[in-house]
């Protein structure tokens, strides 16, 4: 299981924060309200939403963008030193890509019961088979992330009992 984290106005909160921005961006889109933020050295160099909709991209969630930009800026595919901070635990791909991408920590905010690989269905982060091991933490700001899912979902369902596209 991951280690989880509480402690109040810490760096991971702070830019777990701005993943939660990123998320509400993604939810004004039209998409699954998940956002991602790339963090080295204390400092952003990364930011990601759920896109695979408006993209037509299954893909596009927020980890694997923010990846992609993370990469771009460091002109490495490799992100050593690097932390992702996502505000849903990562899927099955995604945790793939940021283990191929040598990130040092993944931290996310709330679990995933259906698809969540980070210790809700599993957790490949903690495959000793595996060549690179990535640190995990969960839980941060972890009700904050579940309750705006939960009224996104909640949201969606009202429209398609009123009969919205």
């Amino acid at each position: 299981m991951p280690e989880m984290v509480s402690a109040p106005h810490s760096a991971p909160e702070q830019f777990m924060a701005l993943a939660l921005v990123q998320a509400q961006l993604a939810w004004d889109a039209g998409e699954v309200p998940v956002g991602a933020v790339v963090v080295r050295d204390g400092a952003v160099i990364a930011v990601g939403r759920n896109a695979p909709i408006g993209s037509s991209d299954p893909t596009a969630h927020a980890e694997i963008i923010a990846l992609r930009g993370a990469a771009a800026a460091l002109g490495n595919y490799r992100l050593p030193g690097c932390e992702l901070y996502v505000t849903l635990e990562p899927c099955l791909m995604c945790a793939g890509a940021m283990l191929h991408a040598r990130l040092e920590r993944v931290v996310y905010g709330a679990p995933d019961p259906k698809t969540g690989v980070g210790g809700s269905l599993m957790n490949v982060f903690e495959q000793a088979q595996l060549n690179h091991q990535t640190a995990l933490v969960g839980g941060v700001l972890g009700e904050q992330a579940g309750a705006m899912l939960r009224a996104f979902f909640a949201e969606r369902r009202r429209a398609a009992r009123a009969g919205a596209p």
